[in-house]
This record gives C-alpha cells, sequence and structure tokens, in this order.
C-alpha cells in the first residue's frame, strides 16, 4: 500500500502511525482505553502523519472536488430521559425564572420518548447544511450493561433514517470490543431489525484494543470503524485525519477494515477537557482547520443526548462553518465507499 511505503521511510511517523506504543501499554483506564494522558504523543491536535502524506504527494480526493470532509456521527446511548431528569430540569428552570422552559419540561413530563427521540430532528437540522450522517445503535439484551432500550422496538425509525438517505450503524457494547461471539449477537440482532447488512461501527464508550478490536471487526465483516480516538482529548489519536487501512505490527499485515479515526465527541469536551462553550469551539475550529489544510476527514460525535440548548448551538455551528467552507459533510458508510473504490 502507497500510504505504508510512504510512511515507512520515516521510523517515528511510521510508531506513530501503527501506535505502537500501545501494544505493550502497562497502564489503560477503568474501560480498559489507552489514554492521551500514557500517551507519548503529546501534540494530539495535530495531524502530523496526514501532513507528511500530502507533503509527499499523497492527494485523496472527494466528490465535486470538495476540499475536506466531515464524517458526522451520533451514539444512541438512550432514547428516553427519565421521569426524575426531567422534573429536575423543569424545576431548575423554574427557579432561574425561565418559565416557557419550565412549561416546556413539565410538558415533556407526559412523554417517555421526548426529548431524546429526536432523530428526525437531527436530520432535519444537518439537511438544512446539505449534509448527512450515521447514527450508532444499540442492540443489547435486557441484563446487559447498559442495557436502554430493545432495538425491535425501533424499526419503523431505523427504517426511516436508511430511506432518506442516512446510516445505522452498530454501537457495539462493552464486551463487543475484546469479544467476538458479543459482538456478532450484537449485530445480527441489528441486522435483524434493520432488514439490511451493517457495516459501520463505534464501540460504547470507545473501548478499543489495538489491534484486537480492528481483527475481530474485520472477522465479523465490518467495512469500517470508527471508534479510534482518546475520550480523553480531542484531536489526531495516532496523527491521521485520514482514513485508513490499520497495519498490524504483530502479524506483519494489513488488516481488512477502513479506520475513520474519530477526532472530536462532545462529552471530551465539557466531561473530561472541562471547557465551556466558547473554549470548545476553539478546540474544534482549530481541528476543523487542521483536517482542512490536509484535505482530510474530520469524525465528529454528538450525542443524540446532546441536541439542547448549548450544546446543540454548538453542534450547529460546526455544521455552518464547515458549509462555508465548501465540506462534504456525510457518513461513515459514504466515506468508505469514496476511500474503496478508489482501490
Amino acid at each position: 500500500m502507497q500510504v505504508y511505503d510512504i510512511l515507512q521511510q520515516d521510523p517515528e511517523l511510521w510508531d506513530l502511525f501503527t501506535c505502537a506504543e500501545e501494544y505493550e501499554a502497562a497502564f489503560r483506564d477503568g474501560y480498559d482505553r489507552f489514554p492521551h494522558y500514557m500517551s507519548n504523543h503529546r501534540e494530539a491536535f495535530e495531524p502530523w502523519v496526514s501532513q507528511y502524506l500530502i507533503e509527499q504527494g499523497y492527494h485523496p480526493e472527494y466528490p465535486d472536488s470538495q476540499p475536506f470532509a466531515v464524517c458526522l456521527t451520533h451514539d444512541i446511548d438512550t432514547i428516553h430521559k427519565s421521569a426524575f431528569f426531567k422534573g429536575y430540569d423543569a424545576l431548575r428552570s423554574l427557579k432561574a425564572g425561565d418559565i416557557t422552559k419550565s412549561l416546556t419540561n413539565i410538558w415533556q413530563l407526559r412523554s417517555r420518548k421526548l426529548p431524546w427521540f429526536n432523530f428526525h430532528e437531527i436530520m432535519a437540522l444537518e439537511e438544512k447544511y446539505d449534509a448527512q450522517s450515521s447514527f450508532y445503535f444499540l442492540a443489547l439484551a435486557p441484563g446487559d450493561q447498559d442495557y436502554a432500550y430493545d432495538i425491535r422496538s425501533l424499526e419503523g425509525e431505523l427504517g426511516m433514517i436508511t430511506d432518506a438517505g442516512w446510516e445505522v450503524g452498530l454501537h457495539g457494547g462493552h464486551r463487543a470490543y475484546c469479544d467476538a461471539r458479543a459482538l456478532e449477537t450484537e449485530k445480527q440482532r441489528l441486522e435483524a431489525v434493520l432488514g439490511r447488512p451493517v457495516v459501520g461501527y463505534r464501540n460504547h464508550f470507545l473501548r478499543f484494543r489495538v489491534p484486537e478490536t480492528w481483527e475481530i471487526l474485520s472477522r465479523a465483516g465490518f467495512r469500517y470503524d470508527t471508534t479510534f480516538g482518546y475520550a480523553d482529548c480531542t484531536g489526531f489519536r495516532n496523527g491521521m485525519c485520514h482514513p485508513f487501512k490499520p497495519y498490524d505490527l504483530q502479524t506483519g499485515r494489513e488488516i481488512d477494515i477502513l479506520e475513520i479515526p474519530l477526532t472530536v465527541m462532545d462529552c471530551t469536551l465539557d466531561g473530561y477537557m472541562r471547557l465551556d462553550a466558547k473554549k470548545a469551539w476553539v478546540v474544534i475550529r482549530h481541528l476543523i482547520d487542521a483536517t482542512e489544510r490536509c484535505h482530510g476527514v474530520i469524525t465528529v460525535l454528538w450525542h443524540n443526548a446532546y441536541m439542547e440548548g448549548e450544546r446543540l448551538k454548538l453542534y450547529e455551528k460546526v455544521l455552518r462553518y464547515c458549509r462555508e467552507k465548501g465540506a462534504w459533510m456525510t457518513s461513515g458508510a459514504e466515506i468508505t465507499r469514496n476511500v474503496l473504490k478508489k482501490e
């Protein structure tokens, strides 16, 4: 592969690209993740590997000669806000003097679905900016960790999403990243409801192991993954802002799956990095601009539960900014088709 040939000329960049430091990592966090704070790669905001590839003549292409791409994604961890949280929101709004919002929250107490049963609203917002996205759904069984909804109850919504041209992919459960049987079971469960093969994947809580997770995803028949990013820091985990086929240092061969690396996750910004909306936008804008310079792909994860208030405004700001730059904003499946058709 041409990318491998280019990068092997620079041992330091090759080690970064292949995540060599993660193979023998002595420490992983409570979710079995390799965190950014343990990495020797301290400049995760810069896509050094992709920048080098561009300097060496690597030239990705997008439909209609668009300058770069944005892979828009949503992890659907839950679709129901509990009565406790609805009541808490109503009380908080009332104490703040926001009568309108308080009445809205009280009305929502009557519905088990609002406000996170919001797939139509997300799609309408993206369509406003000529964008499409991927929705990754959990396909867990009662008793599984973080079981929150029955995927079988969403057959109509899944059909609506795919019929409109958006993508439905699998959001693997807590064990799927390292348990081939769990992964296969969840994939089959989602496909039975969807009525078509599932090609795209992201694991719950970004649980991931290099290179094992890529290997079991490949064997399960997925065409692409977009889990590969840090939970505790935004940026470019292996210096790449381009989709790539992973290389297994243990076997010395390419793994047959496309990785569309994750760049920005909503809860990383406020939960791990403790950024307010203003500072979060500074970070996101920098990552978008860096991706544009490399003609790359920036992957944005915005949970459906984050489509409220300032968080929703920030997501729309991302859409508006990328639209103004002429980016191709689309799903993981479309990014994959664009990359693989050139092979």
